[in-house]
């Protein structure tokens, strides 16, 4: 406990899923946690979820992640609320299509790299700025998946996104080092939450996933959650431009 004592953590795609199992990790190693997605209802559930007996320690703020000027000001909000941030956790994202690359429909490709990419980069830029400007050290968490480094069937456009998301991570943790700014990406492959519940909702999707992973079975987000708190904490300060896949051994055969 105390892993995370007097820092500010700021998770997107907070209220539910990866998102809200990280913050709820955050809350209970000592950080103030802000957590933010698109609606306000379900980020008040999720805050009560997550706070445990630390009912202070967590705020909300609603923002839409593939639209920059609500980045600007939920950033602007929480450094006057709660403090500027010291982690950033990464996490909202969007998969609109699933089918054949080719076939994918403009305003879907132009809404997954809104959301998956340009979101991360102007929450980083938000988050770097305000760090570099006061001279202090931080943390960039990107939560990415398998599918950036691999061939993403079905699911190509937001395979895409999460190679990019990988690329911008190793890049901004060269650019940012020598200011002290880690960046690291987390991988996962198949975990069980709302997001992915076209695939966990299909029998023959599971078993082609549970059939090659060396545990037999899918996530949890809660597994998840702990390489991210590793990440955001001191316990990590010589790792950066790293990326941490956390898939049951899918990838290792």
């Amino acid at each position: 406990m105390g892993r995370l004592d007097d820092k500010v953590v700021w998770v997107t795609g907070g209220s539910a899923g990866i998102g809200k199992a990280i913050a709820a990790r955050c809350v209970a190693e000592g950080a103030r946690v802000v957590l933010s997605s698109r609606k306000d209802d379900r980020l008040a559930r999720a805050a009560a979820e997550v706070c445990g007996d630390r009912p202070d320690a967590v705020f909300t703020r609603a923002c839409h992640c593939g639209e920059p000027s609500q980045i600007a000001a939920t950033v602007a909000w929480i450094e006057q609320t709660v403090g500027s941030p010291d982690v950033l956790v990464n996490n909202a994202a969007t998969n609109p299509y699933f089918g054949p690359l080719l076939k994918t429909p403009p305003s879907m490709w132009d809404k997954t790299f809104e959301v998956n990419v340009r979101g991360y980069f102007e929450t980083t830029r938000a988050v770097v700025d305000r760090l570099l400007a006061a001279g202090r050290p931080g943390s960039v968490v990107n939560v990415a998946s398998i599918q950036g480094s691999r061939a993403a069937p079905l699911q190509g456009v937001y395979g895409m996104t999460k190679a990019a998301v990988i690329s911008m991570t190793r890049t901004l943790a060269v650019e940012l080092g020598r200011a002290g700014i880690r960046v690291n990406a987390i991988a996962p492959g198949l975990v069980d939450t709302h997001f992915a519940k076209t695939l966990t909702a299909s029998d023959d999707l599971v078993k082609l996933y549970t059939d090659r992973a060396a545990l037999g079975r899918f996530a949890t987000p809660d597994e998840i959650a702990g390489l991210a708190v590793y990440l955001a904490s001191d316990e990590s300060t010589y790792v950066t431009g790293q990326v941490f896949t956390i898939d049951g051994g899918y990838t290792a055969t």
